[in-house]
């Protein structure tokens, strides 16, 4: 017997929100290897908010994007977060998004393609040294992603 068999609580996962991110980037570089279509989106700025987490992004964080053969984009994000009170705190983001042919089209035109428009998801982790932020080192969380070639927004929750 596994454990989602013996124990229905383990099928019940609640979240939270923890936070939005609303991050600008740079000119978005884009070029294509052997291995998919790069696109590098270096972080200009940026602002989080949220109940217990509020603060910006220090520019030169990142987002480093492979678009496969088979057109899932793969996300990779390392950034820094300066708190309100002045704390630092690193975070990094895997994801996936697939995007429709309409909304391919609509983000090569300069347009935000919505959460609703397309399948995004990710998972932020944290690490900090900072007490009044050390639970986030043992926080999980998955977000929703709304994006466009000079700026992305996650919703993110923590996993409860």
């Amino acid at each position: 017997m596994t454990l989602v068999d013996s124990d229905p609580a383990a099928t019940m996962i609640t979240v939270e929100h923890l936070c939005d991110f609303a991050i600008r980037f740079q000119t978005m570089q884009t070029f294509v290897t052997s291995l998919g279509t790069r696109m590098i989106a270096v972080i200009d700025h940026g602002t989080v908010e949220g109940p217990r987490l509020r603060g910006e992004f220090l520019p030169g964080g990142g987002d480093w994007i492979t678009i496969g053969s088979d057109r899932v984009a793969r996300l990779d994000v390392r950034a820094t977060i300066r708190t309100h009170d002045d704390a630092l705190v690193f975070v990094t983001v895997t994801g996936r998004a697939t995007l429709p042919d309409e909304a391919i089209g609509r983000l090569w035109a300069g347009e935000t393609v919505g959460w609703k428009e397309m399948h995004a998801r990710s998972a932020p982790l944290f690490e900090t040294g900072a007490d009044p932020y050390t639970w986030l080192n043992s926080t999980v969380a998955i977000a929703v992603n709304e994006l466009s070639l000079d700026h992305v927004n996650y919703r993110i929750y923590s996993i409860k």
